[in-house]
């Protein structure tokens, strides 16, 4: 298993991971949800400047409930990718170099994938227990009136993801529902 600490500090690591590889990552995440992007949206077509240099940095696409005592969060799990799909072209043109949350990406989100280098990384859904004790701290950045949907920066020790979008275009979900079409096309003969 491959593990990647962020923010990086160069591409290379991207170019070896492969669609479908477990991966672990620590260090410095981002976490943010819909609302997050968008005011990071109206900053850039402001020409404002961003809360957060995004060069390097992995966004996980997450709203954690409350800290229970002595935790620095709550409940973590992956919200739905494909909501944050029409903010992600323009933040990965910033420097974002990857993103991870749970199910696919649009093909839009995919070129501009491999047009700026950038990786998707899904974590297990219905998990956010599990994951939350991989988050060693956790520190609002940015919109903190946007309650559990704020700019966080986490801090996290061995947290699991997939790779599903790979520098090469492949994509794990696609190369699954193959397989599994094959599969039963073999189990009805």
């Amino acid at each position: 298993m491959k593990r990647l600490v962020f923010p990086l500090t160069s591409k290379e690591v991207l170019r070896s991971l492969t669609a479908g590889e477990l991966v672990s990552l620590s260090g410095s995440l981002l976490a943010a949800r819909d609302q997050t992007h968008r005011l990071l949206l109206e900053a850039l077509e402001k020409g404002e400047e961003l809360p957060v240099d995004l060069k390097g940095q992995c966004i996980y696409y997450v709203g954690p409930t409350p800290a229970p005592p002595g935790r620095p969060i709550g409940s973590a799990g992956p919200t739905t990718s494909y909501r944050m799909d029409r903010y992600t072209p323009r933040l990965l043109a910033e420097g974002l170099c990857a993103t991870m949350g749970k199910g696919q990406r649009s093909p839009e989100v995919r070129r501009a994938m491999l047009e700026h280098e950038a990786v998707y990384f899904a974590t297990f859904g219905g998990a956010g227990a599990y994951l939350s004790r991989r988050i060693k701290s956790s520190e609002v950045i940015a919109f903190p009136e946007l309650g559990p949907e704020a700019l966080l920066r986490l801090e996290v020790e061995d947290f699991p993801a997939v790779v599903i979008n790979d520098l090469a275009g492949n994509d794990f979900y696609e190369e699954t529902r193959r397989t599994w079409s094959r599969i039963l096309q073999e189990v009805r003969r």
